[in-house]
């Protein structure tokens, strides 16, 4: 039987409540610990001027196997031989400095159309339903714009090889993955994203993105505030 990493277990249990219970409500935190995910993202902005009032996009990855060594059974994403590595957690709109906008009004509940936009880019649907709630309605975009951005962001990123359905457990730096990460995206510079990680293990990257989503571009707000311990443990994938 694998291990169950700690810091692992601690972030699916927040997301994992989050989910089974109809995401009825913000969660408290996100994966990972960088950006607004250290606890440093403050009260949300609710006046309609947050919308589109932003610097640029965080695109968030998460390790999925950080994800389902703490929840069993997690519905699609967790099935066993499904081999899920790197998964899109969300797209961020961000200011180039303070707290990022979050929970802006705008329509609660992305229409069937919209979702099916948002097929295949979440790990399920549950989490596009909360990451439009908490983080699209900001960007002043309808829901089957933000869905159509959010895949443009994914696609615009390369996997390393050394991430892709790895057969075994890894120990890293988070400079080994920044690297990974740069030598698979020639454009992508050091600045312009960060490792996260919760006690030891690495659950996800935050890459940054011009707000057209044409370009990489640098956030030292967000950089500053990766994963800087030594080494941090990679769960294989299922």
């Amino acid at each position: 039987m694998r291990r169950v990493f700690v810091g692992c277990w601690i972030w699916a249990f927040v997301v994992g409540a989050a989910l089974f219970a109809g995401l009825s409500g913000a969660v408290a935190k996100e994966a990972g610990c960088a950006s607004e995910d250290c606890g440093k993202e403050g009260a949300s902005r609710t006046s309609a001027g947050a919308a589109r009032d932003f610097d640029f996009y965080v695109l968030a990855l998460s390790w999925s196997p950080c994800f389902c060594e703490g929840v069993a059974g997690a519905r699609d994403q967790c099935e066993p031989g499904k081999g899920l590595g790197f998964v899109v957690h969300g797209l961020w709109p961000h200011f180039e400095r303070g707290v990022a906008p979050s929970e802006c009004p705008g329509a609660r509940s992305p229409s069937r159309v919209a979702l099916e936009k948002a097929a295949g880019l979440f790990p399920d649907e549950g989490l596009a339903r909360h990451e439009w709630r908490k983080h699209g309605a900001c960007t002043g975009k309808s829901p089957s714009d933000y869905f159509a951005d959010v895949a443009r962001a994914h696609a615009a990123v390369t996997i390393p090889s050394l991430f892709v359905k790895p057969a075994s457990d890894q120990t890293v730096t988070p400079i080994d993955v920044e690297r990974a990460f740069y030598d698979a995206n020639p454009r992508l510079r050091p600045g312009m994203m960060a490792v996260s990680c919760r006690r030891g293990v690495m659950d996800g990257v935050r890459i940054c993105l011009s707000k057209d989503l044409r370009e990489f571009r640098a956030c030292p707000d967000v950089a500053q505030r990766g994963c800087h311990i030594r080494e941090i443990s990679a769960p294989a994938p299922l």
